[in-house]
């Protein structure tokens, strides 16, 4: 059995749970830095969810993240929380919702959205663009070569191709670093 919060724990997590909320909000600006397993991931899926409530097309969201495992994560939480809000009673979705919003006042309207959610992202031809800001710049150097300035079939390189060519390039520039102009860097650092 757990023991009950003090006032004073528990107003801290009221005030965090209505700060989130608030992040959560479509039309208001947010951004989110805290620890580790603080709560990023409910927050940013919480803000995909109200925008894709809102109106918000799937197709026109992106989300950037620095890992696969935490696009994954986040592509797993909202395809979750849809799928579950499709096979809710009327009541515990209301529920739901208004936990995880704060919405006030039933809206008939936002419970039918909520219920067609799963299906809009599904039937979206590339889903919710949730990657990593590395998938994202390799995609849109895919479609604008040009105008970035590299080859349009351009490959990347795998780690080992990388290295290899990181190594060829150090081989050479400590072989004859005076072709170079790194005489003297290389005397400082020596």
């Amino acid at each position: 059995m757990s023991r009950p919060l003090s006032p004073r724990t528990a107003a801290k997590i009221e005030a965090a749970t209505r700060a989130q909320q608030r992040a959560m909000v479509p039309h208001h600006q947010a951004w989110v830095a805290a620890n580790a397993g603080s709560g990023k991931t409910h927050v940013l899926t919480g803000r995909i969810l109200r925008l894709l409530l809102s109106g918000a097309k799937p197709e026109s969201l992106v989300a950037l993240t620095y890992t696969r495992a935490a696009a994954a994560e986040m592509s797993a939480r909202l395809l979750n929380d849809m799928r579950l809000w499709m096979r809710l009673e009327d009541r515990a979705l209301w529920e739901a919702l208004q936990s995880r919003f704060g919405f006030e006042k039933r809206d008939e309207a936002l419970l039918r959205r909520a219920r067609r959610l799963f299906a809009d992202v599904i039937e979206t031809p590339e889903g919710l663009a949730i990657q990593t800001i590395h998938s994202f710049c390799q995609r849109l150097l895919q479609r604008f070569p040009l105008e970035a300035g590299i080859a349009p079939n351009f490959e990347l390189l795998d780690e080992a191709a990388a290295e290899e060519i990181y190594r060829r390039v150090q081989r050479r520039l400590f072989a004859r670093p005076a072709d170079y102009g790194l005489s003297k860097a290389l005397e400082i650092i020596t």
